[in-house]
């Protein structure tokens, strides 16, 4: 079947693969309790299906639509790799726990909510995980914050701000390197176009902690016995020296003089390979049994076995195969984008919420909506970044815009919405750990509800919203065909 033969889908069919999938997610997450993987397939098999029956597709054409979205997430996957074995050699090496261990220090009853939320940012951005990082340090600060007479929303809200600061803004992060890789832009890039909106949010969300401190001011002790087991167990499990800070501020270096995410990655592992084997060699252990720690982190992780439930939960991570579902999720929601993509069907979903959108400012809010639309509907924050991502990539382009300002846009709305809704996994898991209801934390959740706004507000007055000329080289995986079109 030739090209000619090929249906322009209506609306209708354009919307049977995407409200399947929203409904397979809903049963699998949100009843069953499962992972998106299996209903991700069947939206793909449902879109294959219907690109051949009803819109005259070959095979060949589906397969071809099916292996360019892949193609597309193929070096963040490579990013994601070597994420996975910066993580267990950092922790291995010491350079996480330094991190934690000073983190913690700095806590103090006259403003708790503002460390709280600065300690959790620390430690996301160490690991690259808001939700080791709630289900540890967090769950340690509810406690704390509870010894000090703190309401459990307020302490909460602090956590889930922090936490998701560093999700985001962490190299290490799963999210960060796809948001990026289905716009179409590098890496550091997305980070340093994050910047714009996340950090005057966190000001401004500490800035508001600061004054619920002063005018709620804590009482008490923060050196309650978790607190003060979770450091001793850190301080007797590692050689802790401010040297071992060396590998994250290399890493800084790197992408401050805009070196690619890869290598910087790279120079991270060998800095952290190192510093493992000055700093944490065991009296009397040979250079075989370091050899084998070394390898043991890169590839399955680092594992904590202290016995301190709350630190060997946070240490323990990290490897290849830890990214491994991470990196299945990534190729089989794209190949379902894919697949909707090359058949018109992504297309067709956009031109009709695109309608509205006649500026880059509602442009860029039709983007924010949408990502938090499917954080409701599909109660995945992965689908919240891959859906629209895919089906607004080519309306940036079309007007000019940099893939940075859609993958920021992304990140603002579908990774920091999706702590705020119940039935979203990220919210469902949020409140379990925490022990508090999505919808008593959300009110104090200020940096998961400022971020978005200040989004918003950058599109419509254009402040940082750059255009594809500011900064071609960073543009990736858009065909002369997609630049040609611009308007």
């Amino acid at each position: 079947m030739t090209e000619k033969t090929k249906r322009t889908p209506s609306l209708g069919i354009a919307l049977v693969p995407v409200l399947v999938l929203i409904a397979c997610l809903f049963y699998t997450i949100v009843i069953l309790d499962g992972s998106g993987h299996i209903p991700l397939i069947v939206g793909a098999l449902v879109a294959s299906a219907i690109s051949g029956s009803a819109l005259g597709m070959s095979w060949d054409e589906i397969q071809k639509g099916l292996t360019a979205g892949i193609v597309t997430a193929l070096p963040a996957i490579l990013i994601l790799i070597v994420v996975g074995l910066l993580i267990g050699v950092w922790i291995a090496s010491g350079v996480v726990p330094v991190m934690i261990f000073y983190g913690l220090k700095i806590l103090a009853p006259g403003y708790f909510l503002v460390a709280t939320c600065v300690i959790c940012a620390v430690i996301s951005l160490a690991t690259g995980s808001s939700w080791s990082t709630a289900a540890t340090v967090g769950l340690a600060m509810m406690g704390v914050g509870q010894a000090l007479g703190m309401p459990a929303g307020m302490t909460a809200g602090a956590v889930i701000s922090g936490a998701y600061f560093g999700d985001k803004m962490s190299p290490l992060s799963d999210t960060t390197n796809l948001a990026p890789a289905v716009a179409g832009t590098q890496l550091f890039t997305h980070i340093r176009h994050m910047v714009y909106t996340t950090v005057p949010a966190l000001v401004l969300a500490l800035l508001i902690y600061a004054v619920i401190g002063i005018l709620r001011p804590a009482s008490g002790s923060v050196e309650t016995p978790e607190y003060l087991l979770m450091l001793s167990t850190l301080s007797g499990s590692f050689n802790l020296t401010p040297w071992l800070l060396i590998a994250p501020a290399a890493v800084l270096v790197l992408v401050w003089r805009k070196t690619p995410a890869l290598p910087a990655l790279v120079i991270g592992v060998v800095t952290g390979a190192v510093l493992l084997l000055l700093f944490q060699r065991e009296a009397g252990e040979g250079w075989a049994p370091m050899a084998g720690r070394l390898v043991d982190s890169l590839y399955t992780g680092y594992v904590s076995e202290t016995g301190v439930a709350s630190v060997d939960g946070l240490l323990t991570r990290g490897g290849l195969t830890d990214m491994l579902d991470t990196i299945a999720l990534i190729v089989v929601a794209l190949s379902f984008g894919g697949i909707m993509e090359a058949s018109g069907m992504l297309e067709r979903l956009a031109a009709a919420i695109l309608a509205v959108a006649r500026s880059t400012g509602s442009l860029i809010a039709v983007t924010l909506f949408s990502c938090f639309g499917m954080n409701v509907l599909a109660s995945d924050q992965y689908l919240a970044i891959i859906v629209p991502g895919r089906m607004y990539r080519a309306a940036y382009l079309k007007r000019g815009l940099h893939p940075k300002n859609l993958s920021r846009a992304l990140e603002d709305s579908a990774t920091l919405t999706s702590p705020l809704i119940p039935w979203n996994t990220c919210g469902a898991y949020m409140s379990g750990v925490l022990g508090v209801s999505s919808f008593v934390y959300l009110p104090f959740a200020f940096l998961n509800l400022l971020s978005p706004m200040i989004s918003m507000f950058y599109g419509f007055t254009g402040i940082t919203i750059q255009k594809i000329e500011d900064d071609p080289d960073s543009v990736v995986g858009v065909t002369a065909e997609e630049l040609a079109n611009r308007e």
